[in-house]
């Protein structure tokens, strides 16, 4: 006797997932210390996780360095320059004919620029020409920076480039609603919302450090605020200063640490002598600092997401920001962060002196902060670019 089998349809079969070999673009990488290069090794990393050959193409860091290549990843170095002020950091020189000859030897499904520099702009005119599917990243607001510079009358043509750039692919990745409309209204065509994810085994308020909070020369009940990112004009570090002057008027046992560098370190110094000027950071290190601070000080209005504001609340820091980017997308006002409208510099001060003396309300926010980063896994972040990478791939797979 034979067991009656239910037929199964073909639409209930599974369509195995297709492989991609991604060619990833971008400027900047570690062990260089910024967003846009942490964000884009969590993406190359979790594309190598989902099983898709990648190709990272960037500017050689160190003289001699030798780049790493294996079945599934290869680098490719490519000549850059120093940034003037930013010695640690690259500029990709352009580079189309190695580009054209290299994908002309083994063309990838899809290219991701993760930057829109010369190094960018080489990779997208080469692509174009192969007829390769192009999609870009809007990391950097480029255009809003140039007002902090004293060169705000390059806002429009350096505008007109980005919106040129951006038009020519695909799909313009940004990592919030607000930005996606942002841009939609000023001319750019196809942008889509892929998220920040934030790494909660790593940043986390367990890698609180008593020792570390010694040697700040602070006591267990010491309020300590925190600054981590570039110490530089666009970072708006004059409300930094406001900020912590009014709460350390409210109590004088407050402590200001900031991480970070860049040409304002030194005007930062001299404002605040005393102050732990603890530079740059990365690693078990950068998260042990964020734990051990209280508050969480980021007055900046350039960011196009700000991973330092997701870090900070992962490592249950009490938050004050602007209602902006990061903050604005994820935070609750009054819940989990505190958000000031933005442009009102005298709220976002108000808010930092207000809370400094309230040890119970820094409590509250930074665990409630922490519950809230703890749903922002970088897996269903990198989800999201692999359905948007293979969507695109599929525009052109006639021609590869």
């Amino acid at each position: 006797m034979h067991e009656s089998v239910s037929p199964i349809l073909v639409e209930q079969i599974p369509v195995p997932k297709r492989s991609l070999r991604v060619a990833v673009v971008t400027e900047t990488y570690p062990p260089e210390i910024n967003g846009v290069a942490t964000t884009a090794a969590r993406f190359v990393d979790g594309l190598r996780l989902r099983n898709h050959p990648v190709q990272l193409i960037r500017p050689r860091q160190e003289q001699g360095e030798e780049p790493e290549r294996n079945d599934a990843f290869q680098e490719v170095l490519t000549r850059g320059l120093p940034i003037p002020k930013y010695p640690n950091l690259r500029m990709g020189l352009p580079a189309k004919r190695a580009l054209l000859k290299l994908w002309s030897l083994g063309r990838p499904d899809v290219v991701h620029i993760v930057t829109e520099g010369p190094l960018g702009w080489s990779a997208l005119q080469a692509a174009l020409k192969l007829r390769l599917p192009v999609v870009s990243d809007f990391r950097t607001n480029f255009h809003a920076y140039s007002s902090h510079y004293g060169v705000g009358w390059l806002r429009k043509p350096i505008l007109a480039y980005l919106r040129k750039f951006h038009n020519r692919t695909e799909a313009t990745l940004v990592p919030t609603e607000a930005m996606r409309a942002s841009l939609a209204a000023v001319g750019f065509r196809n942008v889509r919302v892929v998220s920040r994810g934030v790494d909660t085994t790593l940043f986390s308020p367990d890698r609180r450090s008593a020792a570390l909070r010694e040697s700040w020369g602070v006591r267990p009940d010491d309020p300590v605020a925190l600054y981590v990112g570039r110490l530089a004009p666009e970072k708006n570090l004059p409300l930094l200063v406001a900020a912590f002057d009014a709460m350390r008027a409210r109590e004088p046992r407050a402590k200001l640490v900031v991480v970070g560098d860049g040409p304002a370190r030194e005007d930062l110094r001299a404002h605040f002598p005393d102050a732990v000027h603890a530079g740059l950071r990365s690693g078990t290190d950068l998260a042990t600092h964020f734990a051990s601070g209280d508050i969480f000080l980021f007055p900046s209005l350039t960011e196009t997401f700000g991973n330092v504001t997701t870090e900070a609340m992962a490592s249950g820091l009490a938050i004050v920001a602007y209602d902006y980017a990061a903050a604005a997308e994820i935070m609750t006002n009054g819940q989990d962060g505190l958000l000031a409208p933005v442009d009102h510099a005298d709220t976002f001060v108000r808010l930092a002196s207000d809370l400094v003396t309230r040890q119970d309300r820094i409590r509250a926010l930074g665990e409630r902060a922490r519950a809230t980063a703890r749903k922002r896994d970088w897996d269903s972040v990198v989800g999201e670019l692999e359905s948007v990478l293979l969507s695109a791939s599929r525009t052109r797979s006639g021609f590869g």
